[in-house]
């Protein structure tokens, strides 16, 4: 028995004239129709041949008996079938008549099929749009796009809103191939058997990869996300951590870890450290800090003084994103600031460098290469030490 060949479908599957100049080049190097699948076609290798392949469309997915034995009174045997698509085939000597004399005729039987075509289009269309407004409220509606998608909560979504839009642009491209040619065919025009195939094999070939691509993406990315994603308590003391740690900001040898206020799942959430993955940020951390001196007073007398610190630290992977990514931070946590109460500063050590300071609270925006940092300092001490540890730990 031959081994089967398995080769990529040139195009799709209501290109009717391209899948019959296909295989009936294939036959030509001796490769033999057997059966199609959804992506690909089965041959089986034999003596190259000259062959002529035709295309039958019935309303029904399967073709009658009768019909089958008409066609082979006329020289055509069955191949195969696909959904509603039947192949004929019959040696080029034997000069078997067309199956369909009549372009009208055959323009009738594609009827169905085009209304078909156009239902599908039509919802898949309609599931794109859902999908648009989704992604956009997503990615638009508190104006922070770049934080979005670096943060990777949105990037399934976006991913598959492109599959749904690759596969919206391929229904109605195909609603509007069949409708042409009904009407070439209205026109008694017939189908031409030897259409050129290449071309369109390149491009069916370059968007079934990049579909491929997608659709693993969509897949393995949230896997991904999932397994690199953690929280835990914050070590007493760690160098490794690209944070700003609250002693280096306090630099007072009393200062104390505060009491535990809420503990979950083991992690000290007022002490704890967040790392997590996304393709645009593939390391990520936020941490939380608080800490007490004891005896000391706030400045104001309103209680203990219990300092604590925030950060967030992202290592990008396009660097270019740095700037958007530090304005939608901005965006994200001013709350009812005014934006000109963030004051944009120079540091030789920092490309971006912007500070808010009310109420006792600094807050400091910096990026420097492919790193981006924000820190949310509560305390007394000056908000230049917090810049200068900063500048430190982003690198």
């Amino acid at each position: 028995m031959n081994k089967p060949v398995y080769k990529l479908r040139p195009s799709d599957y209501w290109r009717i004239g391209e899948h019959e100049s296909w295989f009936a080049d294939m036959a030509a190097q001796g490769l033999f129709l057997k059966k199609m699948g959804i992506h690909f076609a089965r041959f089986e290798k034999g003596e190259p041949r000259k062959m002529r392949y035709r295309i039958d469309v019935t309303e029904k997915k399967t073709i009658s008996t009768e019909q089958i034995e008409t066609y082979a009174e006329s020289g055509w045997d069955i191949v195969t079938s696909y959904g509603n698509f039947h192949v004929f085939s019959s040696p080029e000597a034997l000069e078997a008549p067309e199956l369909h004399a009549d372009p009208a005729e055959q323009s009738y039987k594609l009827k169905k099929l085009d209304k078909k075509l156009a239902f599908n289009a039509g919802a898949v269309i309609v599931v794109l749009m859902l999908m648009i407004g989704m992604m956009t409220s997503i990615w638009f509606l508190d104006g922070i796009p770049t934080y979005v998608i670096v943060d990777g909560a949105a990037i399934q979504l976006t991913i598959f809103t492109l599959l749904i839009a690759y596969m919206a642009y391929h229904s109605l491209v195909a609603a509007l191939s069949i409708r042409a040619l009904r009407k070439r065919l209205v026109e008694g025009k017939p189908i031409d058997h030897r259409a050129p195939w290449k071309k369109h094999h390149l491009i069916h070939t370059a968007a079934a990869f990049l579909f491929t691509v997608l659709a693993g993406a969509s897949a393995v990315i949230p896997f991904m996300q999932l397994v690199k994603m953690d929280t835990k308590t914050l070590p007493e003391t760690s160098e490794d951590l690209p944070i700003v740690r609250l002693a280096e900001v306090e630099q007072n040898p009393e200062l104390v870890r505060s009491e535990i206020v809420y503990m979950s799942d083991n992690v000290d959430w007022g002490n704890r450290y967040s790392y997590k993955w996304s393709p645009l940020a593939p390391v990520q951390y936020e941490t939380d800090e608080s800490g007490q001196v004891p005896g000391k007073q706030w400045n104001d007398g309103s209680g203990d003084y219990s300092p604590a610190i925030h950060t967030q630290f992202y290592k990008l992977t396009f660097p270019g994103m740095a700037d958007n990514l530090v304005s939608d931070l901005i965006k994200r946590y001013k709350y009812e600031n005014s934006q000109d109460e963030y004051r944009k500063k120079n540091h030789p050590d920092l490309d971006l460098l912007i500070v808010h300071v009310e109420k006792g609270t600094k807050e400091v925006f910096a990026s420097r290469g492919d790193s981006v940092m924000y820190v949310r300092y509560h305390g007394n001490a000056k908000v230049g030490t917090v810049i200068d540890n900063v500048a430190k730990k982003i690198h």
